[in-house]
């Protein structure tokens, strides 16, 4: 069976659904059998390539909020994440045009390493002080995942090296009818949007392996869109 991820490393919910995902999938018996293949979206295609901001910043100004609440914005993203055992800064992080990111991505899946550089990217973007917008983080980054550092600098030299990949991965999200991410699809049947909880991505793989006529899964879950909002959890009082 296979599961298709579209997803963008800028998108919290991404780094959570991830997470979520692979939680589920671990409890799921037939584990071993299911092909993973990570797809591009890009939540801010519209940015040039060096345009970057920092990401409280950015929340203020498309929101707007103050800083401070920007601020909290983030905190409650991140309370969820650390829910998961994810580590996630809420200062420091910058946000920009993933559009380079996922060509590595693409890159890296045609050398069957396309998932230790998702988490990688994922990592530096969240948890520690990198920037996945510095082409020179992305080499470190993609050396770390096992892919040759020549090969790696040519693809980012090239704007044209696997640009068509990610083009195709995106209207095919389109033609799915996903309008945000993360968006999971199983077996080409079955679509379930946002970063669910573990429990609904295992009875999902459990009713696709089953080959029912299923349905949507689970309540609404949080996702980041395709004008580049993500949704924020409301503060408790």
């Amino acid at each position: 069976m296979r599961v298709e991820i579209w997803s963008d490393i800028a998108c919290p919910w991404c780094y959570i659904g991830k997470a979520r995902f692979e939680q589920g999938l671990a409890a799921f018996a037939h584990r071993d059998d299911v092909e993973v293949v990570h797809r591009s979206f890009e939540l801010d295609p519209g940015r040039t390539r060096h345009d970057t901001a920092p990401v409280v910043e950015m929340l203020a100004k498309k929101y707007g909020r103050t800083l401070d609440e920007a601020r909290a914005m983030e905190e409650h993203v991140a309370s969820t994440a650390r829910s998961e055992g994810l580590t996630y800064r809420t200062e420091g992080r910058d946000h920009g045009n993933t559009f380079d990111i996922h060509r590595l991505l693409h890159l890296a899946r045609a050398r069957g390493r396309q998932d230790q550089l998702l988490d990688l990217a994922y990592r530096a973007n969240f948890a520690e002080e990198r920037s996945v917008f510095d082409p020179e983080v992305l080499v470190t980054l993609a050396v770390e995942a096992g892919l040759d550092e020549q090969e790696v600098r040519d693809v980012l030299a090239d704007g044209t090296a696997y640009a068509d990949a990610v083009r195709a991965d995106e209207r095919e999200a389109a033609e799915l009818g996903a309008t945000g991410v993360p968006f999971f699809v199983l077996d080409r049947r079955y679509g379930v949007s946002g970063g669910q909880p573990a429990e609904v991505f295992t009875k999902a793989l459990e009713q696709a392996w089953q080959g029912r006529v299923i349905t949507p899964i689970g309540t609404d879950a949080a996702a980041c869109y395709a004008d580049g909002a993500c949704e924020v959890p409301q503060a408790t009082a």
